[in-house]
């Protein structure tokens, strides 16, 4: 595929017939700002507002079980439809929204189960928790059936099916976000807030990771966990799990937001620590065991973008080592990073920063720094769960949005133009870390995007009624 050949689409892309859609043009916002054009640009797009979110869930494993929990006390969101191809897992879903007290589900069972979900008039969003294979049929179906979809990561990982599922948000002017929870994190958010605030000056270079040692997962026999992730470990190189890493630096960096992402090189380690783990927990007539792994242990991954900031992002789920996302923003005036979490700034023009600041006055930085979310809602994220609670921050969030037809803090383009890298590492490292072009997914909306705010949640609005959360505490039962 030619890697340039969409900044050329016609202009019928922009100017065409009005789009059509399988339900009612109301559910995807077809009469919004654009007037119901085809191929209408996502970016600081605002549906019209959805009061009552009727959800459908696709894939009830540990993402889709565990979104239940966060979303079970929210007001103004039911879950109308689940779909799994285990049996089991449906019945322990109803278990749980019986618990809660909420009305059971229609249920969706098979493989094949998820095209009627999307189908359905009586869901008018999907969140989709499948196996990586089937994160684009499914966010393409769902907003085929006119529904706006929150799929999780990698949501993609071809340059060409990240283009189908920015043209069919254009098309559909249906959502397409990418569950990204790192973007939620408490130190990603306090580096986003304290970079929007001028503290760290002019952002230079950013570095993140997926470390994290899942030899277990990928190589012990869990058809119902994780055993899919071990496929994609055996036939690729490159970075096939980017996001976590990237996406809250680009989101800092304004990338699509005033800058782009330009080109990458990337390289692959030796493989050793998947044969090790082969050789002791694997019988010999196992047929994994006399695999190879394409994957390199360590891949490290260097993105230019086009306004001169560099990124360094790793990828090692096989090395015996903490795990770390890393999250270092540098610029001119300072610099933080996270395991552990540290900070240093320029206290006087040129007078450098030769040290990390003690604990105590990195905490009371953190502390008067701390980003307005976590300020309101953090303490209820914390004791609700989902990765530390910014699983529960981010569902809040887009929940929200939708709710009160705000734009979403994410878009189809942070989402193409991260996961694209799949392809674009792998191929990289398959051609000595030859450079790769990354693709301009906005067609040069990129130089005039806004970049994102520092953004809250109005408690109020939102239903939880409480400025101390105590009342949102019952309501959630925590």
């Amino acid at each position: 595929m030619d890697m340039n050949r969409r900044s050329f689409l016609k202009s019928s892309l922009f100017a065409g017939a009005a789009a059509s859609c399988v339900r009612p043009a109301e559910a995807c916002g077809f009469f919004g700002l654009f007037g119901g054009t085809e191929g209408a640009p996502m970016h600081g797009y605002a549906a019209p507002a959805i009061p009552e979110i009727k959800l459908g869930i696709v894939g009830m494993g540990g993402r889709g079980q565990g979104v239940m929990e966060r979303i079970k006390g929210l007001p103004g969101i039911t879950v109308t439809a689940i779909c799994d191809k285990n049996p089991e897992k449906i019945k322990q879903a109803q278990r749980r929204l019986a618990n809660a007290k909420k009305p059971a589900a229609k249920e969706y069972l098979g493989d094949e189960a998820w095209k009627a979900l999307c189908d359905d008039p009586n869901v008018n969003v999907v969140y989709n928790t499948t196996p990586w294979e089937l994160h684009v049929p499914v966010a393409l179906a769902a907003m085929d059936g006119g529904k706006h979809v929150f799929t999780e990561v990698p949501s993609a990982f071809g340059v060409d099916e990240c283009w189908e599922l920015v043209e069919k948000s254009e098309k559909t002017k249906c959502h397409c976000m990418q569950l990204e929870n790192c973007c939620y994190g408490e130190v990603e958010m306090f580096t986003f807030n304290l970079a929007k605030l001028g503290m760290l000056g002019d952002i230079i270079h950013g570095e993140g990771a997926y470390i994290h040692d899942l030899r277990n997962m990928c190589l012990e026999n869990y058809p119902d966990y994780e055993y899919w992730r071990y496929p994609h470990n055996r036939d690729h190189s490159g970075n096939r799990y980017c996001t976590h890493g990237l996406v809250p630096l680009c989101l800092t960096m304004d990338v699509n937001r005033g800058d782009k992402m330009d080109y990458l090189v990337s390289m692959d380690s030796r493989e050793v620590n998947f044969r090790l783990y082969k050789d002791n927990h694997l019988k010999k007539d196992d047929p994994r065991f006399a695999e190879a792994m394409k994957t390199g242990d360590m891949n490290s991954t260097l993105i230019r973008t086009n306004m001169g900031k560099t990124m360094l992002i790793q990828h090692d789920v096989s090395s015996p080592r903490p795990y770390s996302r890393i999250q270092l923003v540098s610029g001119t005036k300072g610099i933080v990073k996270d395991y552990p979490f540290q900070i240093a700034l320029e206290e006087k023009n040129g007078a450098g920063a030769h040290g990390w600041f003690d604990d105590k006055k990195a905490e009371e930085i953190y502390t008067k720094y701390m980003h307005p979310l976590y300020k309101s809602i953090g303490e209820l994220a914390k004791r609700v769960g989902g990765h530390g609670g910014m699983d529960f921050i981010m569902d809040a969030r887009w929940i929200y949005c939708l709710q009160q037809g705000l734009p979403l803090d994410m878009d189809v383009y942070d989402l193409a133009s991260t996961c694209c890298l799949g392809e674009l590492t792998e191929k990289s490292v398959d051609n000595r870390s030859k450079a790769m072009d990354i693709p301009d997914y906005t067609r040069g909306a990129w130089k005039t995007n806004k970049p994102m705010e520092v953004v809250d949640i109005d408690l109020q609005k939102f239903g939880l009624k409480s400025d101390d959360l105590k009342a949102a505490d019952a309501q959630m039962n925590v």
